[in-house]
């Protein structure tokens, strides 16, 4: 029988106490699911934190929360991502209120599900300018602040939200898969012409994160999860949780990831891996008991594999 999985853990469990203290994070769509998700962890251990996005209500309500995580200090921004001005305005309000910025996590996303033939070419813009255009605008805005917190030599980062929809052929997300394609190539571009002012660049690709809208039950996903066993879709036994992701970009930002840079990090319990094997080890016992009658019938030194077509065996 499969062994049960390891839990996920919140970042106070996993890092030392106050890790983050004097570190200033930002996070663009930070009001809800990954984004909230790592501003949580970020405030657990210390970080002022700050957020953007489109929902000033949903962003009050994720700011009480930040601050009772235990943000010395939270503020929010209304800002759309696809708005360079907006983003340059969010991350200067932000910049100016605490004179740098150590993390940016750029994680507003947009998605749904469409065949390319049915999909308008104005929705296929709308997620690569909130997805793609967006982490632009975000890497352009907070730059001169990272490029503060990196003067001293201890280092800035910028923490893009990729996916691993791109790594295959993936129907009903071309859209998405373009954009994310986009992020991880752009990670390695501002990795490069960052370096030599301190910032490391980083992209995450989560896997089915549950209680998130991009999640296996949320509202992109749903209609394909069903009731499928867990380890169909990851081997490892589980669904994925925003603290694993949020645990990700700690280590990431912390002192443990300062050679990781211009690359991008996989968080998904081997399930885009396990396309195919994750059908396989479904059926695991059968196949091995079919290769062991294998083995059986095989006659001892003759070399044969024991396959009524083999040449070799009746030569």
């Amino acid at each position: 029988m499969p062994v049960p999985p390891a839990p996920s853990a919140r970042s106070d469990a996993v890092f030392a106490p106050g890790l983050m203290q004097g570190k200033v994070l930002f996070v663009s769509g930070g009001g809800s699911g990954i984004g909230l998700g790592i501003c949580l962890a970020f405030a657990r251990l210390g970080a002022r934190v700050a957020i953007c996005g489109r929902t000033e209500a949903k962003l009050q309500e994720a700011s009480e929360a930040i601050r009772r995580a235990g943000a010395p200090e939270a503020m929010f921004v209304r800002a759309d991502v696809r708005d360079p001005e907006a983003m340059k305005a969010a991350a200067d309000a932000v910049g100016q209120r605490w004179g740098k910025i150590d993390v940016f996590v750029s994680n507003a996303a947009g998605n749904f599900m469409s065949l390319a033939e049915d999909m308008t070419p104005k929705a296929f813009a709308t997620v690569l300018d909130i997805d793609l255009r967006g982490t632009f605008h975000g890497a352009q805005a907070a730059l001169p602040w990272l490029r503060r917190a990196s003067a001293d030599g201890s280092g800035a980062i910028m923490i893009s939200t990729s996916a691993t929809l791109q790594y295959k052929a993936m129907p009903f997300q071309g859209h998405a898969a373009a954009a994310k394609a986009g992020i991880d190539s752009l990670t390695k571009t501002l990795a490069a012409e960052w370096s030599h002012d301190g910032i490391r660049v980083v992209s995450i690709a989560p896997g089915p994160i549950e209680n998130t809208e991009g999640g296996p039950t949320g509202r992109v996903f749903g209609a394909l999860a069903g009731r499928q066993d867990v380890r169909r879709v990851c081997p490892l036994g589980r669904y994925g949780t925003t603290d694993d992701i949020a645990n990700t970009a700690v280590f990431l930002a912390s002192a443990g990831g300062n050679y990781i840079t211009g690359t991008n990090v996989v968080v998904d319990g081997l399930n885009w891996q396990a396309s195919g094997a994750a059908d396989a080890l479904a059926v695991k016992d059968k196949i091995r008991a079919a290769m062991q009658q294998q083995r059986d019938s095989r006659a001892r030194g003759s070399g044969s594999k024991g396959h009524e077509a083999d040449k070799q065996s009746r030569l």
